[in-house]
């Protein structure tokens, strides 16, 4: 039987992910595509260690600084835009490799995208106002009333999930945990092979300190100095990404360039474990992939 033509490789940030997917590509002439929330962001080249001009140059890469920092891609957009690509590769009866390591983009393939509609502003603006002036227990209350699937989901503190959840509720007239359940993976069931670039974590956590040290060296100050003269909203999610508030601070003078670098490590093996622990638990049932890389 034919193998599937679509091939998923999820893993922790520093695990060599990219490395695997350029002489897979190489290989096999097929195409590479980015599954990393964060790589999407033209500004962020070296603060997300996307693959080199060189390497992309080397092989078909596809969605790799594709959004100007000012946007905020959802998983629906990334979708909205990886699903022609997968299509078109499909089409041609071409390889297509998605690699990342955001694990809801690998969910919406597998297992669904939930379409929720725009609450509308009146909607969140009474949601987070609610939310600032009577604090979280009011707004959970009130979700608590008209969505408790999302009430009991949603952990403490959290306040922008919580407050969507009631202004979906309350804008849309359908809790946001019904619109949720309404979904569909995106890919046939049959049509993809998954697998994670799992190290061993005092592997992984090395790799995680010489890669922040090497963005150091690389100008990570300098293209985080960039972001921050636009001015842009600090809830944007490239002002988000790992190293742009260790890194902010010490181009305001209140730590070394040296403490920035050991915050920089120390934020992304955090980074590096908590998409451990998600794929370990929503991708627990695809094979871990060792040093010999991918099949063909």
């Amino acid at each position: 039987m034919t193998s599937p033509l679509i091939t998923l490789l999820a893993g922790p940030t520093a695990s060599g992910k990219s490395a695997l997917a350029l002489a897979w590509a190489q290989r096999t002439g097929g195409l590479v595509l980015n599954a990393d929330s964060q790589q999407l962001y033209a500004d962020l080249r070296v603060l997300t260690a996307r693959p080199s001009p060189a390497d992309e140059a080397a092989a078909d890469h596809a969605l790799y600084g594709v959004a100007d920092a000012a946007e905020a891609w959802s998983v629906g957009r990334w979708s909205r835009a990886a699903l022609p690509l997968i299509e078109a590769a499909a089409a041609d009866q071409r390889p297509v490799l998605l690699v990342g390591g955001t694990g809801l983009y690998f969910h919406a393939l597998t297992r669904g995208l939930a379409e929720v509609p725009e609450p509308g502003p009146e909607a969140r603006g009474a949601a987070a106002q609610l939310f600032d002036t009577s604090g979280e227990a009011a707004v959970r209350a009130r979700l608590q009333a008209v969505d408790p699937i999302s009430a009991a989901g949603i952990g403490p503190r959290d306040r922008q999930r919580l407050v969507r959840a009631l202004a979906v509720a309350e804008g849309t007239g359908r809790a946001l945990s019904t619109w949720q359940a309404e979904t569909r993976p995106l890919l046939a069931p049959d049509s993809w092979r998954g697998g994670v670039l799992e190290p061993e974590r005092t592997d992984l956590y090395a790799a995680c300190d010489a890669r922040a040290a090497a963005m150091m060296a690389q100008g990570a100050l300098d293209e985080v100095a960039a972001l921050l003269a636009r001015g842009l909203s600090p809830e944007l999610p490239a002002m988000k990404a790992v190293g742009v508030r260790e890194l902010a601070g010490a181009l305001r003078g209140e730590i070394s360039p040296e403490d920035a670098r050991t915050q920089l490590q120390r934020a992304t093996r955090n980074y590096a474990k908590r998409q451990l622990t998600w794929f370990r638990n929503q991708t627990f049932d695809w094979p871990r992939i060792g040093p010999a890389g991918l099949e063909g």
